[in-house]
């Protein structure tokens, strides 16, 4: 029973957290007049969750200890956030608008198979925009890198992959069963099925469950 209550209780610290999480969002992101604030508070909500999720020893955070960690890296990520994440949705737009017209225009067989491929290039391009943000958080390095390094992970790591897909049609099934979850919480159980698919099965340096978990459970033993 004692167990039970224990992981009752962490689990609505981790709801608490999320919807924390989605308000300090909406909020930040009105503060930067929605277009300037909107990639900063992405970076900020992943800043969030790589930090809760690499403090092992106590991940039973409180509200102020969520909202301040956001409100910091937001701040931090005010201009690096924007450079780093208006090319990628500038060119997502231009995919989404290239798969469109071939669907809304008869081109024959030719039109089947080049809408078949902007699908997948679609698909994998989604992919590489949701690694990117993870990988970002968790690496101090330049653009360039981040994006080989996330293009590569959508081809080396298909079990993560095919997990934050799975992650996310659940995410979008229960919003769309429950529009009020959506309300709620927002985009931010989104990047956080993003997060936790990567450390759980991205095997990155720094945030691997694999690596992580074992070391910590080796130090309670210990202590």
């Amino acid at each position: 029973m004692h167990r039970f209550a224990v992981g009752y209780e962490f689990v609505c610290r981790i709801i608490m957290m999320v919807a924390v999480v989605h308000l300090a969002f909406l909020i930040h992101m009105l503060l930067g007049l929605v277009l300037a604030g909107f990639f900063p508070s992405i970076a900020a909500s992943c800043a969030v969750y790589r930090t809760w999720i690499l403090d092992l020893h106590d991940r039973s955070w409180t509200v102020k200890q969520t909202w301040m960690a956001f409100h910091q890296a937001w701040k931090e990520e005010l201009g690096p956030a924007n450079i780093f994440g208006w090319p990628q949705f500038l060119v997502w737009v231009l995919l989404i608008w290239e798969y469109w017209l071939t669907m809304r225009n008869d081109m024959g067989t030719a039109g089947l198979v080049v809408s078949g491929l902007l699908l997948v290039l679609n698909i994998v391009y989604g992919l590489f925009v949701c690694l990117s943000w993870v990988i970002r958080s968790n690496f101090a390095q330049g653009p360039i890198w981040i994006v080989k390094t996330s293009l590569s992970m959508v081809i080396a790591r298909p079990l993560c992959s095919l997990m934050l897909v799975l992650l996310l049609l659940i995410t979008v099934w229960a919003y769309y069963t429950w529009p009020g979850l959506m309300v709620a919480f927002g985009l931010a159980v989104p990047i956080f099925a993003d997060m936790m698919a990567v450390y759980s099965w991205g095997r990155i340096p720094g945030m691997d469950v694999h690596v992580l978990e074992p070391r910590e459970s080796k130090r309670r033993k210990q202590g």
